[in-house]
């Protein structure tokens, strides 16, 4: 259970971590308030003392998340604007015409609109199918479906409509077997579960800073693996090598044109000091908890359609499910409106999960509780949920 009284507790209630998590942690407020104030200085761009506090920021936050992610070398670590970014770099980099790809079929547009840009260029995709509903691809699927012209294998760790972890460990076994790439969309699982690079033979792994990470919007990494070159998406300056007129080849100035966004990587490093403090299994173990009572809660009102998968599978903190005599933007309306809980309705950007599911073109209502949630809160919005399947059968 997360200390809660550095937090202003009120009325509201936040139910869409699984977008951007919220609140975060103070020291995030703090380190980028004092960034601003006393350190505000382009990291790379000179040798005052603001520029150099700047770059030693950065730096900082970047040897963080190595061993966050347990990278060889932190020059491997890219700062980027988000996730969707990371996946564009990595996916857009690496791709050429007539190259094949492997993907799963409950993907977000993030890897979806990329790939599917990449195939009218003359990229080969195959879409892979759970082989259960809402659950995960199979492994012997994915090694069946690698051909001679197969470069990639990008998958979703965690699913953003049902929460389910896929075992990247299996299918990180495969690609190196076959010597093929391999990429980890980490947008719902980074801060919440262990993520190992070099054990899982992760070659691209790309996540959001905002979301498990407690870092502030406009914050996202892309790892980059010594089995990878990537051409660069900007060219620019970098602060290093000014002397070249071609992109620097070292890492990670190859992927770091133009000034980073230096005060959301102070917070970023700030949210990752306090999962280091907290320590990521008490945050899970609290997340999954929530998830639980909302699992029992919600398949006890008559009138919930739930989409649970099996709950033998592991699953990060989300929970779809819809109404019987409700739309799910409507529910949410209400939710908002007459009870002041913030959910998250609709189809996620992610449609082909809705449509495995059956839940296209509406989507569900997405409940995702976060680490300053409490089972007090997820009461009362479960009573709440009761009362509007209630009122709907009147």
């Amino acid at each position: 259970m997360p200390n809660t009284s550095e937090h202003e507790c009120d009325a509201m209630i936040y139910l869409d971590n699984a977008a951007t998590s919220w609140p975060k942690p103070e020291s995030v407020y703090q380190a980028m308030d004092d960034f601003l104030r006393t350190k505000g200085g382009n990291p790379g761009r000179g040798i005052h003392s603001m520029a150099v506090a700047a770059g030693e920021t950065v730096e900082e936050a970047r040897l963080l998340m190595a061993r966050f992610i347990n990278a060889p070398e932190a020059q491997r670590v890219i700062f980027t604007l988000n996730c969707t970014d990371a996946l564009n770099m990595g996916l857009k980099g690496l791709l050429k015409p007539g190259d094949h790809v492997i993907t799963d079929g409950m993907g977000h547009n993030s890897v979806v609109r990329p790939l599917r840009k990449l195939e009218q260029r003359g990229v080969k995709i195959s879409r892979l199918l759970p082989r259960s509903e809402a659950g995960v691809v199979s492994a012997q699927d994915i090694e069946a479906a690698i051909t001679a012209d197969t470069r990639l294998i990008v998958v979703t760790h965690a699913s953003n409509v049902t929460g389910v972890i896929q075992p990247i460990e299996n299918y990180g076994a495969i690609a190196r077997r076959h010597n093929l790439v391999f990429m980890v969309d980490a947008a719902q699982t980074a801060g919440k579960h262990s993520i190992d690079v070099q054990a899982s033979n992760i070659d691209l792994l790309a996540f959001s800073g905002h979301k498990g990470v407690f870092g502030p919007p406009g914050t996202g990494v892309l790892y980059v693996g010594d089995r990878v070159e990537l051409d660069p998406l900007r060219d620019g300056g970098t602060g290093s090598h000014s002397e070249q007129e071609e992109q620097p080849s070292s890492l990670p100035y190859r992927y770091e044109s133009g000034t980073l966004n230096t005060c959301g990587i102070a917070g970023l490093g700030a949210g990752l000091k306090y999962i280091l403090q907290e320590g990521m299994e008490r945050i899970r173990a609290h997340e999954q908890s929530l998830l639980e009572h909302l699992w029992d809660g919600l398949s006890r009102i008559g009138g919930v359609i739930l989409y649970l998968p099996d709950r033998g599978l592991k699953h990060v903190a989300i929970v779809s499910f819809n109404l019987e005599r409700q739309e799910p933007g409507e529910a949410g309306i209400i939710l908002d409106q007459a009870f002041d809980i913030k959910v998250r309705t609709g189809l996620h950007c992610a449609p082909a999960a809705h449509k495995i599911l059956g839940t296209y073109p509406l989507g569900t209502i997405r409940l995702s509780p976060g680490y300053f949630n409490t089972a007090e809160e997820i009461d009362f919005c479960l009573q709440a949920i009761e009362r509007i399947v209630r009122q709907g059968n009147v």
